[in-house]
């Protein structure tokens, strides 16, 4: 899995740039605040929120260009697949839109690190749309 974050090799990774770890880790607690608030987000996760919270963190972390861990515990993202069983409408795709522009608003992220964030995840949420 490439990420955008890699692809100049002489740049920092976004994951090095926000602080590694604990940027996402706090990013995914300000997400998952905003998915129990939404009826629409809420109806597609398991009622402990423990496993999911752990998977996207590990997945944003791998993908902006940190540690593997991901893949080493799960294997390919497939995001595709793994979200295929939800009906993901446009107001499901704006609900998790809004509840991940929230997370990275209250984030530490400067402007440029902002920027790429909300341009990935606009990015993913409209391709995952499967209705």
């Amino acid at each position: 899995m490439t990420s955008p974050a890699l692809t100049n090799s002489s740049q920092a990774s976004l994951f090095d740039r926000v602080g590694g770890v604990e940027f996402f880790t706090k990013l995914v607690e300000d997400f998952y605040s905003q998915v129990e608030l939404a009826p629409v987000l809420r109806v597609m996760y398991p009622e402990d929120l423990t496993e999911a919270k752990a998977h996207l963190a590990l997945f944003l972390v791998q993908y902006f260009g940190g540690p593997a861990d991901y893949q080493a515990l799960r294997g390919h993202p497939r995001l595709r697949m793994r979200h295929s069983p939800y009906v993901i409408d446009v107001v499901a795709r704006d609900a998790w839109i809004a509840a991940m522009l929230h997370g990275v608003g209250l984030s530490t992220a400067g402007p440029t690190e902002r920027a790429e964030l909300i341009h990935y995840f606009d990015s993913s949420a409209h391709s995952l749309q499967n209705v």
